[in-house]
């Protein structure tokens, strides 16, 4: 008779840590304050468990309530825990290698970025072997609104959003092609969206042409990769073709961050 299959045990959790865990993550995703009512929906417990678990994370600084009001909002202690985590070290960590190979594998310079307020910031590159190649820029900080990597940073952004980041324009004009306008940027992002690439055709610098993806930790957007080239090298022909090449090398990295941070 073969043997009766043994289940796995589960390891055990701490049910309190766990809401407490599931109400962070409520709060950082909603887009208004959250009510004591919502959390307790979300955890399905009554009210005053739910308040209980919330003062005790607004205690500690993880959770504050708007001037005011009874609602929660994040924390300071969210905000300096997210500060001394170095994102952009680990980042460059993990990608500098498909940073290389995707320098290696087209022949232009790759760049690494990323988001820093309204900019986009450089924080690694690799070169290509040509005489005539774009500088490394680590960095430099960059406009979001006009360059491929800042257009993959803020590819999630409807025009709300965009509107609180960058105001209501009219934004400033670098060259002829620049993005000067929330509308036009939020139908650009959209578009990024959908093929899962951005580009810089010559909107920041004459001459020069860039496309770069979002990096993604879950549902995210950590950073961006990328290649840039001067513009009678880089014809538009070519976006397909290095689209797919850049947005494969951003899922290894996030595929490579996600294996890291479970491990953390």
């Amino acid at each position: 008779m073969p043997p009766m299959p043994t289940k796995t045990p589960q390891a055990p959790f701490i049910q309190s840590l766990d809401r407490g865990l599931a109400i962070l993550q409520l709060v950082a995703r909603s887009k208004q304050p959250v009510s004591l009512g919502e959390l307790a929906d979300l955890l399905n417990i009554d009210r005053s468990s739910a308040f209980r678990l919330a003062h005790t994370l607004r205690r500690r600084g993880f959770l504050s309530c708007p001037p005011g009001r009874k609602d929660y909002v994040l924390g300071s202690s969210m905000w300096t825990l997210s500060r001394q985590y170095d994102w952009s070290n680990m980042l460059v960590k993990v990608a500098h290698p498909e940073l290389e190979h995707l320098a290696k594998q087209i022949n232009e310079t790759a760049h690494l970025a990323i988001r820093e307020g309204k900019h986009a910031l450089f924080i690694d590159s690799a070169h290509a072997t040509h005489v005539l190649a774009v500088a490394g820029q680590t960095g430099e900080l960059v406009p979001l609104y006009c360059t491929a990597h800042g257009k993959a940073l803020i590819a999630d952004a409807d025009e709300r959003e965009l509107r609180a980041l960058l105001g209501a324009g009219p934004l400033q004009m670098y060259t002829r092609s620049s993005i000067t306008g929330i509308k036009a940027l939020a139908r650009e992002c959209a578009a990024v969206r959908e093929r899962g690439y951005a580009t810089d055709e010559s909107e920041f610098a004459p001459d020069l042409r860039c496309i770069a993806a979002p990096i993604r930790f879950g549902d995210d957007i950590v950073g961006s990769i990328g290649i840039s080239a001067p513009a009678s090298r880089f014809s538009k022909e070519l976006y397909p073709e290095y689209g797919e090449k850049v947005c494969g090398v951003a899922a290894r990295i996030g595929h490579a961050l996600a294996q890291t941070g479970s491990k953390v």
